[in-house]
């Protein structure tokens, strides 16, 4: 059994690790939510509260949360709403108590409305001059979004995980196989696609809306990937999908084959959820967040939806 990863991520330490960057946390702490990393609010004396990211122990190597950062301050300098990590002695990410971490502005806001036709134009014309900086110069340590990091390697987790059942586990990796299978013919049909530097987990819960219009936050997922990953989680149906791309190519131009490839990242993303959980559940908050994991019926209905989406790939 791993150690729990933030056994010894105090409030204490957090409030250390912020004055360590020559703030003054004034003793107020909003644990945000966040699971794969620990995310707090710190209040700053007489100034803006800032936002602590406490990166997850031996996720991403050092260069790779670099990246990430400067991937952000590339959107930033261009005039994009991106929410960049503040510099402390020309360096974004610290080094405090074995954990590290980056400070951030806050910036609050609500969720957008995905009915809005005229909100989800603004998110694709953002989304598009985002694509275009990104197309400018590939990762070099973030990696793609494929079926190695999306699926084999999940999969491998819930193999290799008391969560699920043991009666289930041929069920599982027959459903698991099929899908994988269905998946990779899916993307050997569409060809090469061509990859750029995404945000790469752009659902709603990650643009922020304010009187201003919308930003975007938490580019932890950052990867290279085709142009369609950063829209199908904002669309709903066709409807939505057409007013985002209306959007969206007033600034770049999309390539409308990449829509066949919704289905494959639905599907990736379903797989890799469940290993996801798999693979963290040694850390204490997933029991607590996803009990659900731990019930037979869960892993049946999980067993099921795999095999639904291997009919649709099929």
């Amino acid at each position: 059994m791993a150690a729990a990863p933030y056994e010894s991520l105090t409030p204490d330490l957090v409030l250390d690790a912020v004055s360590a960057c020559g703030l003054w946390p004034d003793g107020r702490l909003l644990a945000l939510n966040s699971y794969e990393n620990r995310v707090w609010q710190v209040g700053i004396e007489d100034a803006a509260p800032v936002i602590a990211k406490f990166y997850r122990p031996d996720r991403w190597s050092d260069a790779a949360i670099i990246e990430e950062h400067t991937f952000a301050q590339e959107l930033a300098d261009a005039e994009l709403p991106a929410v960049a990590p503040l510099l402390f002695d020309g360096r974004s990410l610290l080094h405090h108590g074995g954990f590290r971490y980056a400070l951030t502005p806050r910036r609050g806001g609500r969720a957008p409305e995905l009915e809005a036709l005229d909100q989800l134009q603004w998110l694709g014309r953002l989304i598009a001059r985002m694509h275009v900086i990104g197309a400018r110069a590939p990762f070099a340590h973030r990696g793609r979004l494929d079926r190695d990091t999306m699926v084999q390697q999940p999969m491998h987790a819930v193999l290799g995980s008391s969560l699920l059942p043991a009666g289930l586990q041929a069920n599982y990796r027959v459903a698991a196989t099929r899908l994988d299978a269905a998946i990779g013919a899916r993307m050997e049909a569409l060809g090469p696609l061509r990859q750029l530097r995404l945000h790469g987990d752009c659902h709603p819960g990650n643009v922020l809306w304010t009187d201003a219009g919308p930003h975007f936050v938490d580019f932890d997922d950052a990867r290279s990937g085709p142009a369609v990953q950063d829209l199908w989680m904002l669309a709903s149906d066709e409807r939505t999908m057409e007013a985002l791309l209306e959007g969206y190519q007033q600034f770049r131009d999309f390539d409308h084959g990449e829509l066949a490839l919704i289905p494959v990242l639905r599907a990736m993303r379903q797989l890799h959820y469940a290993g996801w959980i798999a693979a963290r559940w040694h850390d204490p908050a997933f029991p607590v967040a996803f009990p659900f994991a731990a019930e037979s019926r869960w892993w049946e209905q999980h067993i099921a939806d795999l095999h639904e989406l291997a009919d649709e790939l099929e």
